[in-house]
């Protein structure tokens, strides 16, 4: 009993100081000592103390559900920390490691292969429909479910789809006599180059496709590649047929789709003009500031444009350019230590409860709730956005590989993609060095 709790602690240490070494420095050093943002809601006899890492608006909207929740029932105490995302699961290893987790934990999908292979998270299965419990699965995507599961097991709840898409500004748009009707979004790289050329103009108001352009006095650009470019380049790469590992097991980011998926990025900074070198650009900065047409982003962009920007807006789809559509998207959902007495399961289970049936609510944050009734009844005045991106997260989304190396893969492909993209390597050269130390990470893995 004792070397088998010795070899647990071990892999467990092993595991943070691997997710530590995953994350780039910059961020280490900026989050080293964060001040977690902590709010109590409710004095009711119930503790429920819950980690997120909802640093945005959405943080916002979740403890004002959660002083709702308190209000409608004053037997529970809530206890909320917000904690920086790439803290928070450090944080959190350290925390299971002293047998000291929080009752409830939101995390996103891509983390249950990592914390469910140590044996950390509670089975869910029952609270589900076909377990005999309340959450409905067919009210949710297949492939959300998926990304509830680990080798068959469902550990997680979710809370929401969010996920990659467009925002452009519509007055720039209406001044190049391009239609802002997302249903007119090109579908081919092509007609994107050209629509994105339209947008770019330099100083004296030629656009990027005028022989007079002046590519060193660009004042609108018409696109950014370097917003969160690793999934740009998933979605992309989906587009073109790839996949980042393939069925056997090998790491493929260096296929002719990779490629393509790359070069093409590649091609709109250096070669049509259409978007700034990645280096030193602020992208939603950018947009603020009106001299960026396009913006490759998130759901989560959509109480930043509303509220703090003066930007006429609106979303769009995620841009094809490959032959079928494609966007990267992901998942926040709750998971419980797999610790948890029964009593505190039971509470855990009536907050989870709540807020699933109140998924409408959460729509405020930006995000798109994962349940699908819940998605129907979003009011198409009020959040166009999320009805948009999510229908393209049910219709053609795909989530982060499985894997409990992935984080540590991203982190080798990441400044590769960087490299390509401030011309600091050949796209081949780039995608050839992610591809043979994803590989390293992903053999250690297995």
């Amino acid at each position: 009993m004792f070397k088998r709790l010795s070899l647990l602690l071990t892999v467990a240490l092993l595991f943070a100081m691997l997710l530590l070494l995953s994350i780039p420095t910059s961020i280490v050093a900026q989050d080293a000592e964060p001040t977690p943002i902590v709010g109590a809601f409710g004095g009711g006899e119930t503790k429920i103390s819950y980690w997120n890492g909802l640093t945005g608006s959405d943080g916002v909207t979740m403890n004002e559900m959660l002083a709702q929740f308190a209000m409608e029932n004053p037997e529970y105490e809530v206890t909320s920390e917000i904690i920086p995302w790439n803290t928070l699961y450090a944080k959190l290893q350290a925390a299971f490691v002293a047998n000291q987790p929080p009752d409830l934990v939101l995390m996103h999908a891509s983390e249950v292969p990592q914390f469910a292979s140590f044996g950390v998270l509670m089975d869910l299965g029952p609270w589900y429909t076909s377990g005999g419990g309340w959450f409905d699965e067919t009210d949710i995507s297949t492939i959300t479910y998926s990304g509830m599961q680990y080798q068959g097991v469902t550990y997680a709840i979710p809370l929401d789809n969010h996920g990659r898409g467009l925002w452009i500004n519509t007055d720039m748009f209406e001044a190049a006599g391009i239609d802002t009707d997302p249903a007119t979004a090109p579908d081919n790289y092509e007609d994107w180059v050209t629509l994105l050329q339209a947008l770019t103009l330099d100083a004296d108001g030629n656009n990027a496709a005028d022989p007079d352009f002046d590519n060193e006095n660009v004042v609108q650009w018409g696109y950014v590649v370097g917003e969160w470019p690793r999934v740009n380049f998933l979605s992309a790469l989906a587009q073109h047929g790839g996949e980042m590992v393939s069925a056997d097991e090998h790491v493929t980011v260096n296929s002719d789709a990779g490629v393509a998926a790359l070069q093409q990025a590649v091609d709109l900074v250096y070669e049509y003009n259409v978007s700034p070198p990645p280096a030193g650009f602020d992208t939603w900065q950018g947009f603020a500031s009106g001299s960026v047409a396009v913006i490759p982003t998130g759901t989560w962009f959509r109480n930043f444009a509303v509220d703090q920007t003066d930007i006429n807006g609106m979303a769009w789809p995620q841009v094809q350019f490959g032959a079928q559509p494609a966007t990267w998207f992901g998942i926040h959902a709750f998971m419980l230590p797999a610790s948890s007495t029964p009593e505190k399961a039971a509470a855990v289970e009536a907050l989870l409860q709540w807020i699933s049936a109140n998924q409408v609510t959460w729509a405020g944050s930006g995000q798109v709730p994962a349940l699908l009734s819940a998605q129907a009844a979003l009011d198409p005045v009020n959040y166009p956005s999320n009805i948009l991106l999510g229908q393209s997260f049910s219709d053609y989304g795909i989530l982060d590989y499985q894997s409990t190396a992935v984080q540590e893969m991203y982190a080798a492909l990441d400044p590769e993609l960087d490299a390509a993209l401030n011309n600091l390597k050949s796209v081949e050269d780039a995608l050839n060095d992610a591809t043979e130390r994803m590989q390293q990470v992903l053999d250690r893995a297995m």
